[in-house]
């Protein structure tokens, strides 16, 4: 069993819609639809009628459902009074965060801010845009730490919660100084050969937002590699191995340092804003003071 089925089917009871709810839960339809089996088979019965439309719970599904839904609260809570009960006396500040803004972002306004609350204390969830959501929802964390952008449907109701823009990050495509010196890389020459590209899966953000920069134009590339995760594909590109979108924050050093360049004019530039979520009615006064400050 994996929670991740419970909080899919309880999507898809609410939405009755497996593309709806396979974009609220950010994967692919297919993948969505896979885990739904995978639930079924655990279960041992179907629980979607499929052959209507929106789609329907079987009896099956209408007895599941409530539990499914009581098995996420009380899973959660669970974790969340074993946290705090670890916590002992000290009060953490709670974070849900993309991974690569917690380390080429959070991790520095942490400790910029920890000079002026010399009594904050700090806990760090680096996970996926859905799981990062739902712990926001669920009152896990105090504050979630997510990209936005237009291409991409908000994963939560943004109307619970207060929203504060921090910074907006841009989407480059580069690569390495040395590869580009070598082999002559641009997006901007459609008739040179093709240059490898290390990309992002499709369902991620970060591959939706590429998906939305590029709009369906030709572009001479060939696709070698496919991760979820910036930091995989930054070391593959250091090595040269070819190019890719990273977001300025992930190689800020890197293009200081002249390592690696931009090998396509400003079109291929993707602008997200690095917004940040929270319910104030949850915080202590450290909370307080520290959303301020943000």
């Amino acid at each position: 069993m994996d929670l991740n089925w419970l909080r899919d089917f309880e999507c898809l009871a609410r939405t009755r819609n497996f593309t709806r709810a396979a974009d609220e839960r950010n994967i692919t339809q297919s993948a969505f639809s896979r885990r739904i089996k995978a639930l079924e088979s655990w279960m041992g019965l179907p629980l979607i009628n499929r052959a209507t439309y929106p789609v329907q719970l079987t009896e099956a599904g209408e007895n599941f459902l409530p539990i499914a839904t009581a098995s996420i609260s009380g899973l959660t809570e669970a974790r969340q009074a074993m946290r705090d009960a670890d916590r002992g006396d000290s009060r953490f500040v709670r974070f849900s965060v993309l991974h690569t803004i917690s380390v080429h972002y959070l991790a520095a306004r942490i400790e910029t801010l920890q000079a002026n609350l010399p009594d904050l204390r700090t806990r760090v969830i680096s996970d996926s845009l859905s799981t990062c959501c739902d712990l926001l929802v669920e009152g896990a964390v105090d504050i979630l730490l997510c990209y936005a952008h237009r291409s991409v449907a908000p994963m939560i109701d943004e109307t619970a919660f207060e929203r504060k823009d921090l910074t907006v990050d841009r989407m480059l495509p580069v690569a390495a100084t040395g590869a580009v010196r070598d082999f002559g890389w641009s997006l901007d020459n459609p008739m040179g050969a093709p240059i490898p590209y290390l990309a992002y899966e499709r369902s991620t953000f970060l591959g939706m937002v590429v998906d939305d920069t590029v709009d369906g134009q030709k572009l001479p590339v060939e696709t070698i590699y496919v991760d979820a995760l910036v930091e995989a594909i930054k070391r593959r590109l250091l090595a040269g191995a070819g190019f890719a979108w990273m977001p300025e924050t992930a190689i800020a050093a890197e293009l200081a340092a002249g390592e690696v360049v931009q090998i396509g004019g400003e079109r291929w530039v993707a602008p997200m804003t690095i917004s940040a979520f929270c319910n104030p009615a949850n915080f202590d006064q450290t909370a307080w003071d520290f959303w301020t400050l943000l």
